[in-house]
């Protein structure tokens, strides 16, 4: 079956979509994308040297959010990563950067030859997940370290934890330097007060949208909002030109500003309705016995400021099952395909396009499982101890990613890796948080991590051997 089969099979099968884009395949008004689908042709500007229709796309995307420019991203939130980390850094400079940031933001250093200091998010030891990056440990480590640049972070994470922005922020301005939220994930920030309010208006000096992750857009397409005079927007626009096609897709930018102006016209509308759908599905749930869910409950722990309730962190911890297990009963019984598995949760993504009929899919779905497992709490013995928030480990840094990735290596069985440098990046997909970076010393503690997290079942990426067998490292001998 090739490719374009299998989705056609997907699309017209029972499996309802709680995962990525959030146009949840609804979107029945918008043409055949082979009816749209051109060039730069007379009338229809150009994203890299925007004056015309796309300028006033642009425009009203950044009158939508409150930003003073906003830039249409057709290589995803990707490519806005890498170009606002380059814009705000020399070359080898150094940047502060949260250690749970998506692998663009390391690929990003790569690329700039840049020394990272990390923040690292608190733990959070009721569903396993990374807390929030907290402002004090962000102060502490501008005074440490004198010449940073830049700071980053991920705001929300893919759990949806948010971190207080705002002051950071404004601890980062002190030391006259921008702050790069990552807010990939929070694209309907801003929209309603039932969510959390958007980096765009707390301060930060560039901010990232997944427009497809949480809002009814085609998949790779995404925002880079810019606020203030920090960051050199002429170098910002320079990268921009770099990261991104040279022949950006006529259907994407559509497609955007189609998303801009829908949310313009009855965003509160939508969002009102998703409202109403989330309160009645949490009120569905809250008596669940082995199975519970994240909340507003959360905050003010773990340096959570705030969360997202649009992202239904759902455990099973109590009765020893693991995400995985969970995902794959969901999938298989109840025909329900969430975002993504780790630990003892699963994630299930929802927005403005979900149904009332899909929440109550899923509420009786999560009920039914709820009561089998009250009755063989004890009879599993498949439980998994480790979490997500295991993934953000503090490794030691022998060089700089750039020093490891250029210099020779070789590739040896993981069980012979410890104490050796790592030439290759080790993350677990979903979310693309690196478990191990180039240039860092292999420990026992994270080698024994990633074969808990492969035995289980878990997409272990990044490895040239795909059966992560074996290990990519440095030749350099540690003394």
């Amino acid at each position: 079956m090739n490719l374009y089969d299998k989705l056609l099979q997907y699309q017209s099968s029972e499996m309802y979509p709680f995962h990525m884009p959030g146009h949840k395949r609804r979107k029945d008004d918008f043409a055949n994308p082979f009816l749209i689908d051109i060039t730069e042709i007379e009338g229809f500007d150009n994203l890299h040297h925007a004056e015309g229709i796309l300028k006033d796309a642009q425009d009203r995307a950044a009158a939508l959010y409150h930003s003073e420019e906003t830039y249409f991203l057709v290589n995803g939130s990707t490519c806005g990563i890498l170009a606002a980390v380059s814009a705000c850094m020399t070359r080898g400079g150094k940047i502060l950067m949260a250690r749970n940031c998506h692998k663009a933001a390391y690929h990003a250093a790569y690329l700039r030859g840049l020394d990272i200091e990390y923040l690292y998010p608190e733990k959070e030891d009721i569903f396993g997940i990374n807390g929030g990056i907290h402002e004090d440990i962000v102060e502490k480590a501008l005074e440490e370290f004198q010449d940073i640049q830049a700071v980053m972070i991920t705001s929300p994470t893919y759990d949806g934890v948010v971190s207080n922005v705002e002051k950071i922020a404004q601890i980062v301005h002190r030391k006259g330097i921008p702050l790069i939220v990552d807010e990939a994930h929070g694209a309907h920030f801003g929209f309603h007060e039932y969510f959390p309010k958007s980096s765009v208006e707390m301060g930060a000096d560039l901010v990232i949208h997944s427009l497809h992750k949480t809002l009814p857009s085609l998949t790779q397409t995404a925002l880079l909002h810019v606020n203030g005079n920090r960051v050199d927007r002429e170098c910002l626009r320079k990268f921009l030109d770099i990261y991104q096609t040279s022949s950006p897709s006529y259907v994407f930018m559509a497609g955007m500003d189609s998303c801009v102006c829908l949310l313009e016209k009855r965003g509160g509308e939508l969002f009102e309705s998703l409202r109403r759908n989330l309160e009645v599905f949490y009120k569905q749930t809250e008596s669940l016995g082995c199975i519970y869910l994240a909340n507003h409950g959360l905050m003010g722990k773990s340096g959570i400021h705030d969360f997202d309730r649009s992202k239904l962190v759902i455990s099973a911890r109590k009765a020893g099952f693991t995400g995985n297990q969970l995902a794959n009963l969901l999938r298989n019984r109840y025909h329900l395909e969430l975002e993504m598995a780790g630990g003892s949760y699963g994630l299930a993504l929802t927005s403005i396009s979900d149904t009332e009929e899909g929440f109550l899919r899923l509420s009786e779905a999560l009920k039914e499982i709820d009561a089998c497992l009250e009755n063989k709490i004890e009879k599993n013995t498949e439980k998994s101890t480790l979490t997500i928030e295991d993934i953000v480990i503090k490794n030691e840094v022998w060089c700089r990613i750039h020093e490891a990735l250029e210099s020779p290596g070789e590739s040896v069985l993981l069980e012979k890796a410890e104490g050796k440098i790592c030439r290759e990046f080790v993350y677990l997909y979903p979310p693309g948080i690196p478990m191990l970076v180039p240039g860092e010393i292999i420990s026992r503690e994270v080698l024994g991590k990633i074969r808990r997290l492969v035995r289980e079942g878990y997409s272990v990426q990044g490895m040239a051997d795909y059966s992560a067998e074996h290990i990519q490292v440095m030749n350099t001998a540690i003394f």
